[in-house]
């Protein structure tokens, strides 16, 4: 079986080159070829001798992904619809504004914890992407608008933290200076709270940022909605949390989709400023994205309005995301991967 170069980080790459009696600096030039100048043929490295790219082309491989389809928004927001070499599918969102050009990632086909407000969750679990799968993602995108991604957010469709061996080792592909050279303050993971993950990514050295999908501010909400709070609940949450800030000192991204009747009130607001107040922290409110089949609905911009007002002179730092890409499905919660 060949060895798949687009799966391997740049330390991996020169352990392979010399097992197949490359030059160790070979490494380098090849991993620049195929991140930084997006090459998928070995006949287009032309740094390479011929010798050495037939022995690659004998041995090595540089899958890319399918795109089948791109949906354009009114607001020029993208969705992108991929097929894996497995014939399976998956969804990546292109977010385009004045001061920053930004790709949501997905980490896995479907999703485990079938959160009640999210699209996802319901096409069901297939499995994690590989590495190579979450950086093409960007690099596809990046082909495509023909600019340079500025930011990179892992939340699109899976869990990041249930797949945590290939999303950190995907992050370092695309951090290198030889691969895409993303700043790690420019690249954010979206958690719906995986307890072990968050002590886990507190300890590795990449100044990546992190989001928490809270969305509730009691356990009996929350749980309503986010299965995975029975397990990991708020003390545990906040817990975990605490421990994150005391080691990487950065402030932490709180996620709260506001739904209509369910968690607006200005009650909830209360609680929500209560639960984050020992924390250094910014409050993103996400106002629901319809879904197909859902119970839920989206409060009137009035109580949205309200909601935020109330909590400005009491949280820390509030701000509204308005979303983008709704109408083609490619907002916060809607994306499922259909044809």
């Amino acid at each position: 079986m060949k060895t798949n170069l687009k799966n391997l980080t740049l330390e991996e790459l020169k352990q392979f080159c010399a097992g197949e009696g490359l030059q160790s600096y070979r490494s380098q030039q090849i991993f620049r070829w195929i991140w930084k100048k997006d090459k998928n043929r070995f006949l287009d490295i032309t740094t390479l001798s011929k010798k050495d790219r037939e022995v690659l082309e004998e041995k090595a491989e540089l899958p890319q992904l399918e795109i089948i389809k791109i949906l354009k928004s009114r607001d020029r927001t993208k969705k992108f619809l991929f097929r894996l070499t497995d014939g399976e599918t998956m969804e990546s969102v292109y977010i385009p504004t004045k001061k920053r050009k930004t790709v949501c990632v997905s980490t896995q086909v479907g999703c485990t914890l079938n959160c009640s407000f999210c699209m996802t969750g319901r096409t069901g679990y297939i499995r994690n992407l590989s590495s190579w799968e979450i950086v093409d993602q960007v690099r596809r995108v990046e082909s495509i608008i023909d600019e340079r991604i500025s930011n990179i957010v892992l939340m699109g469709m899976g869990e990041p933290l249930l797949n945590y061996e290939n999303v950190l080792k995907a992050i370092k592909i695309i951090n290198s200076e030889l691969g895409m050279n993303i700043g790690a303050r420019k690249i954010t993971i979206s958690t719906a709270g995986i307890v072990p993950g968050i002590l886990k990514l507190a300890k590795e050295p990449l100044q990546i940022k992190l989001a928490i999908s809270l969305n509730a501010a009691t356990d009996a909400k929350r749980e309503k909605l986010m299965p995975i709070n029975k397990k990991y609940n708020l003390r545990k949450l906040f817990d975990a949390l605490d421990d994150y800030y005391s080691i990487k000192r950065k402030r932490i991204t709180f996620e709260y989709v506001l739904i209509k009747g369910f968690n607006d009130s200005l009650i909830d607001a209360k609680n929500l400023a209560e639960i984050t107040e020992d924390i250094p922290c910014k409050i993103n409110i996400i106002p629901f994205n319809s879904i197909k089949n859902s119970k839920f609905k989206r409060p009137s911009p009035i109580i949205v309005k309200k909601f935020i007002d109330y909590l400005y002179p009491i949280a820390q730092a509030v701000t509204l995301r308005e979303s983008r890409g709704s109408d083609i499905e490619g907002a916060c919660g809607q994306l499922r991967a259909r044809r």
